[in-house]
This record gives C-alpha cells, sequence and structure tokens, in this order.
C-alpha cells in the first residue's frame, strides 16, 4: 500500500512546493513594490465592478420567479415609478436604473396601470419588460341583481374607473339606443365573475357586459321561443330581474319564473315585492301596507303587467329561468325565512302558509329581543 501512494505523494509534494514559491513571489512583488501595490488594487477593483455590474445585469426566467403586483399611477414620472419598484424591494440599483432609462430612452415607454412583476431581475431586464408589459388582469365579481351604480362602485375600486362616468353612460338615451334599442342599459349589464385591466375605459366596460346579456339571445333556439311566446327580449330582461329579486335557491328560479308566467297569463297584477324596493328611494327595507299604495309604474300591486324595464341587472340563470320557466300552476307564494319559498295554486293555501310562517318570524324574533335582554 505505501508503495502505491508513494507516487502520489511526490506529486502533492511538489505542487505545494511550487504555491509556496509562488505565493512568496506575489508576496514579495505585489506588496514590496508600489507598481504591484498599484496593479494588484487596479486588478481588485475591476474583479469587485465586474461582479457589481454582473449582478445587475444578470438575467434571471420572469416565468419561474414569484410576481409582486404594482400599480403605476397615469401621469407618474420615471422617478416615481422607480420609487415605487425600489419600496417593493425590486431594484438593485435605483440611480443606475434612472440612468439605463434615461440613456436608453426606454423612461418614456413605461405605461400606467398594474402589473404582476416578477421578483428577481436585473435592473435592466426590469426596465425592458416595463417597457413591453401587459397590465395585469384584475378579478372582478359583478353580483346578480345589482344596480348599475353599484357596479359603477365596485368597478371604481376594483379597477379604478369614473364611476360617476359609468352611471352617466348607462343612462345616456343616445348611447343605449345604440347598444339595444332601449332608452337605457340598467338590466342588460351582465352580472359575472371578470378580469379586467387596471382603468379599463367605461365605454369599452359597458359595451362588453351587455354584449355577455345580448349573447344570451343570439341562439337560434332562443329567438324561436321569443317567437313561440311572443315575447320581446326587453320583456324577458324586465321579468328575468324580477326573479332574479325573488330568488336566492338556484332551484327555485323556474318555479317563481312560471308563477309570473302564470299570473300575467291570468292578467293578475305581480305582487312583486322587489319591485317596491326598487320603486322607494334609498336601501332595501322592510315593506309596510302603506309602502304597497306608493304611486309608481313599478308598483306591481297597484299596475298589473311589466314595470317599464328592469329593476336590477339579472343573471344568465334568471334570463333562462324566464325564457324556459317550470311547467307548474303556481300562482302564489310566501318566504319561508331561510331563502326558499313555500309555493301554493291557490288563495286558501296560500293563506294557511302566510299565517303560519309569520307566526315562525314572530316567534324567532321574540326570542332573539330575549337572548338580546339577558
Amino acid at each position: 500500500m505505501n508503495t502505491l501512494l508513494q507516487p502520489i505523494r511526490s506529486v502533492l509534494a511538489r505542487v505545494g512546493f511550487l504555491l509556496y514559491l509562488g505565493g512568496n513571489l506575489i508576496i514579495h512583488f505585489f506588496f514590496k513594490s508600489w507598481f504591484g501595490r498599484l496593479l494588484l488594487l487596479t486588478a481588485l477593483l475591476a474583479v469587485v465592478g465586474l461582479t457589481f455590474f454582473a449582478g445587475l445585469f444578470s438575467e434571471v426566467d420572469p416565468e419561474k420567479q414569484p410576481k409582486i403586483s404594482v400599480q403605476i399611477p397615469a401621469g407618474a414620472s420615471f422617478r416615481q415609478v422607480a420609487d415605487s419598484l425600489d419600496r417593493h424591494e425590486l431594484l438593485r440599483s435605483r440611480d443606475l436604473f434612472l440612468l439605463m432609462g434615461k440613456l436608453s430612452g426606454k423612461e418614456r415607454n413605461v405605461k400606467a396601470g398594474v402589473f404582476a412583476i416578477p421578483t428577481g431581475l436585473s435592473d435592466w431586464q426590469l426596465l425592458d419588460y416595463l417597457e413591453n408589459a401587459r397590465a395585469a388582469q384584475i378579478k372582478v365579481t359583478l353580483p346578480e341583481g345589482i344596480l348599475s351604480n353599484q357596479m359603477a362602485g365596485i368597478l371604481q375600486k376594483k379597477i379604478g374607473i369614473d364611476s360617476t362616468r359609468f352611471v352617466q353612460l348607462v343612462n345616456d338615451i343616445a348611447f343605449s339606443r345604440s347598444l339595444i334599442g332601449g332608452p337605457s342599459l340598467e338590466g342588460y349589464l351582465q352580472p359575472e365573475t371578470y378580469y379586467f385591466e387596471w382603468k379599463t375605459p367605461e365605454k369599452k366596460l359597458i359595451e362588453y357586459l351587455v354584449g355577455r346579456t345580448l349573447e344570451i339571445f343570439e341562439p337560434d333556439s332562443v329567438q324561436k321561443r321569443l317567437s313561440e311566446m311572443g315575447w320581446t327580449r326587453h320583456d324577458i330582461v324586465t321579468l328575468a330581474a324580477i326573479v332574479e329579486g325573488e330568488a336566492i335557491v338556484d332551484s327555485e328560479r323556474v318555479d317563481i319564473a312560471a308563477l309570473y308566467h302564470n299570473r300575467l297569463r291570468k292578467g293578475w297584477r305581480l305582487q312583486a315585492d322587489p319591485t317596491i324596493q326598487f320603486a322607494i328611494p334609498g336601501p332595501p327595507k322592510r315593506l309596510l301596507y302603506k309602502d304597497l299604495e306608493i304611486d309608481s309604474p313599478y308598483n306591481t300591486y297597484k299596475y298589473a303587467g311589466l314595470p317599464p324595464g328592469p329593476i336590477n341587472n339579472p343573471g344568465k340563470k334568471s334570463i333562462l329561468a324566464t325564457l324556459y320557466p317550470s311547467s307548474v300552476d303556481y300562482l302564489y307564494m310566501v318566504a319561508v325565512g331561510d331563502g326558499s319559498h313555500k309555493f301554493s295554486m291557490t288563495l286558501r293555501e296560500h293563506n294557511y302558509w302566510h299565517k303560519r310562517f309569520n307566526e315562525v318570524r314572530r316567534r324567532v324574533r321574540r326570542e332573539q329581543r330575549q337572548r338580546q335582554a339577558q
């Protein structure tokens, strides 16, 4: 074994001697000669500089990096953009980023919006990314059955639109007629979950939302159904909004729609509470008997037939339920208290259920008051 290791030991000894000799020569030359010291310092500065700039320009794969959402406001200066990026710890050198943006001219090409920016990018890579980045898609949920002014509030908060401008466009007669042929777009703004860019123009948003509602009526089968019913698209949307106002349980939509179709067929008044809520200014409230006497074309307790237009923006489910109601003979319904309804075909049966559920509601309110008093 010692015989086998002997050549290796010999080589290592020679290498060690050469390293020792070289080290001494370097120390003698660089540290005892002013020229050597200058040369060594220059070399060290060069290594440090190259390492620094290599770090600034080294690139990573943006697709594999975690992303941070950053908003760049309209009209922000490039320096303000750099400050925002620096606060999010996305810059390696703020000053160099500003210099590169100015020298390259890229500072003029940074767009406003909300962007999902990958972390770990070099400053040059980040500058290039911002120049070519597409604004992030922001998730916006518009609940079924809300009014256009409520939609405007949600869109203002989520994507920064002008809510006043949005509502004005919804009620702009010329704009509305160009899209649906009617005086207002209330009822035609399809509620759903969408992804929009920051500051999407109000007009573009409305055209898109209205288009989603009009798509429901495009199929030949739907057009044939309208013809069979003798109804217009506006009639369907108007009744669908009432169905939307009443329905909480999805499975009941077709039965609620059938009930109202049956009442209309008989020439009865719809007597739909949501239409009274719409006619009364302010937020929804518990209706009193005096409220049922309000003089409004939307008061379906006072006037027969459909109201003049939709009382909210119904979802696709309610529109389809109104187009294709169930085959039932219901004429009355009463809220059970859990979101569902008890349906009846006769007034006598309806009065029975109405009395019973009123007793239940009174008992529940009494128990709530007792618990609060304890």
